[in-house]
């Protein structure tokens, strides 16, 4: 016969009780979780530790604490977490297998935690993009372009290729050219230059404005013009420093460098004798010879 009273009071009250204390633990275990996630973080901001190790932290103790919440919530309601948790691995060896590129690129991103080759803010060249890096995640470095591009790169592209840190030092040099003609007087033109770009705003002091000869070409010399300055202002100081080269040459009334040639006669031509090729009879610009042809003819 069914009893109702025996079902409620074996059966529904009990597994009732349970899940009130699974979700009364889940909201609790929710706040504590935010509170300890909170404290973590305000401690390690006010040691001046890294804003990306601080978000790594606090997104790994995160996930590692509601892993635990969960496992305590089975343990109330009576499941077996000791199967659970090695049915737990053994997902997690097939996930290892199946995903081994985002776990390479989860150790990356720990590598490059722990190791700080660049900080977020700094302005970096890796894995094929040069960009701001705004975040180190656990699995991709997200970067912001010079045109405003946010790029998301691999963990292990990035840890496992050349990066370029712009911002590690306190200056980098701005590599420009200038070419002069042959009448162009060099020194004054190399004075000119580096009292003119010494005035461009952001360049540095220490080092000066390095204004050196490069090389000679056809056209002229060359001029290596090489200004420094803080990485932020490389741009505006490149862009101002070819401004000034212009400005210059036309105040000193430079003339437009040209390629010069110089037309060597054959060897054995008699001294004082032109080497200049006859014009052919009847091409363009010439006067034929003899008398012209009637009409009638």
């Amino acid at each position: 016969m069914f009893d109702l009273n025996k079902l409620v009071n074996n059966y529904l009250v009990p597994f009732g009780l349970k899940i009130v204390m699974a979700i009364v633990i889940w909201i609790i275990g929710g706040i504590v979780i935010n509170l300890v996630a909170r404290l973590v973080r305000a401690a390690m901001t006010r040691r001046n530790i890294d804003p990306t190790l601080v978000r790594y932290t606090e997104s790994s103790l995160r996930i590692a604490l509601r892993i635990a919440l969960i496992l305590s919530i089975l343990s109330v309601c009576g499941i077996e977490t000791t199967s659970f948790a090695a049915l737990l691995a053994a997902v997690g060896i097939a996930i290892g297998a199946a995903w081994s590129g985002l776990l390479s690129n989860f150790a990356s991103g720990i590598f490059l935690i722990v190791l700080r080759p660049f900080k977020t803010g700094d302005m970096i060249s890796a894995g094929g993009v040069t960009g701001v890096v705004d975040e180190i995640g656990l699995f991709v470095t997200t970067l912001t372009t010079a045109d405003n591009l946010r790029v998301y790169v691999g963990n292990t592209k990035v840890f496992g290729d050349n990066i370029v840190v712009y911002d590690a030092n306190a200056f980098r040099r701005v590599d420009l050219t200038a070419q002069l003609a042959h009448t162009v007087d060099v020194q004054d033109a190399i004075a000119r230059l580096k009292a003119r770009i010494a005035q461009i705003p952001n360049v540095v002091d220490k080092p000066p404005v390095d204004v050196v000869i490069l090389e000679f070409n056809p056209s002229g010399p060359v001029l290596a013009v090489r200004p420094y300055c803080h990485n932020r202002d490389y741009w505006q100081v490149y862009f101002d420093t070819n401004k000034a080269i212009s400005e210059v040459g036309g105040t000193a009334h430079w003339p437009v460098p040209a390629t010069r040639q110089i037309l060597m006669p054959p060897p054995g031509t008699p001294s004082g004798v032109s080497s200049a090729v006859p014009p052919i009879p009847g091409a363009a610009g010439t006067a034929p010879s003899g008398p012209l042809p009637s009409a009638g003819t």
